[in-house]
């Protein structure tokens, strides 16, 4: 083995000779360029994971350790007792199941509504096309809380031509319910929905027409035209867009506390995750100081408890995304 790594070396530094010192300096700059790429990468990575780090480190510690100056990441003495107290905060089960049944159920409808539209208009001309696409860009650009006060008025006071009040007399309250969600999701202004217009009309303009021709030679007519050709080309920006629906409407609290009142959500519990602590401590037991390290540390629990099931669905579904893009041809 010795004497191949030999051989290998004076080859290398015979080739060297041979180019007046190229390979060699060609082969210093390889190296450079790969550790260089190392260091960037680390870094990245670092400043990605290292809250989360400290986040987990914060976590496991006890109480009385926050307050030691000695203790920087490893904890002295560690404790799940706040993990414990942080889920009952919480009501972690209920609010997760909420959670998961709600964002599933509109990333599932501004999936399909989304991605109507834009094969829409991708593929189909229409009067005022340009109009309703400056709309959409419109929807991207302009925060959803410059219309807030539109939105409570109209599903708090929810009619439709006079019809609901012509029926029970009154107009409909609609808050405290996920019906203003899914309304909103099937129109296409829901959470984003905007963006992932964008996303799908560029990708299916991006697939050539003859391929549709094709099938309208071979007797198919739009629709299955567009389920059994189209769609499956579109598996991954159909996937990216589902998981960014779901990882949005999963930490969202804009519209979750305009419509869904008391319904219990992770990202609502962990917005109003100090003011429970504080109530819990007091117990009616009168006002009670509750220490700023103490609350940081529970949000930090109450960060990781919403950003684990976000990390576990991420892993499951890389996979799927994957063997999506494989099929279209695409590697990573």
């Amino acid at each position: 083995m010795s004497k191949v790594k030999m051989a290998k070396r004076n080859d290398f530094w015979q080739r060297n000779r041979l180019s007046d010192g190229y390979l060699l300096k060609k082969t210093i700059l390889n190296y450079a360029l790969k550790i260089l790429r190392f260091l960037l990468m680390f870094g990245l990575c670092f400043l990605i994971l290292q809250p989360i780090l400290n986040k987990i480190s914060v976590s496991i510690m006890a109480t009385k350790d926050i307050f030691d100056s000695t203790i920087n990441v490893v904890p002295r003495n560690f404790s799940t007792e706040n993990i414990r107290l942080a889920v009952y905060l919480m009501d972690y089960p209920s609010a997760l199941t909420n959670s998961l049944l709600i964002s599933l159920s509109i990333s599932l409808v501004q999936l399909i509504s989304c991605t109507l539209v834009g094969y829409g208009f991708a593929r189909f001309n229409f009067p005022f096309k340009k109009f309703l696409f400056a709309c959409v860009i419109l929807v991207i650009v302009i925060p959803p809380q410059t219309i807030s006060t539109s939105l409570y008025l109209h599903f708090r006071y929810f009619d439709i031509f006079g019809i609901v009040s012509l029926i029970n007399g009154d107009t409909a309250n609609l808050r405290g319910s996920a019906i203003p969600y899914y309304l909103m999701s099937v129109g296409c202004m829901g959470l984003k929905n905007g963006l992932y217009i964008y996303l799908i009309r560029q990708f299916f303009r991006g697939i050539p027409k003859e391929l549709e021709e094709a099938a309208y030679v071979d007797g198919c007519g739009t629709l299955s035209t567009f389920f059994r050709i189209m769609l499956p080309d579109a598996k991954p920006i159909l996937t990216s867009c589902f998981l960014f629906s779901f990882v949005w409407q999963w930490t969202d609290n804009f519209y979750s506390g305009m419509f869904l009142g008391k319904t219990k959500l992770l990202s609502t519990e962990l917005e109003s995750l100090a003011d429970t602590l504080g109530n819990y401590l007091a117990d009616g037991k009168g006002t009670q100081q509750v220490s700023v390290g103490y609350v940081q540390q529970i949000n930090s629990i109450g960060t990781l408890l919403v950003v684990t099931p976000l990390i576990l669905l991420y892993l499951i579904a890389q996979r799927g995304f994957v063997e999506s893009l494989s099929q279209t041809g695409i590697k990573m």
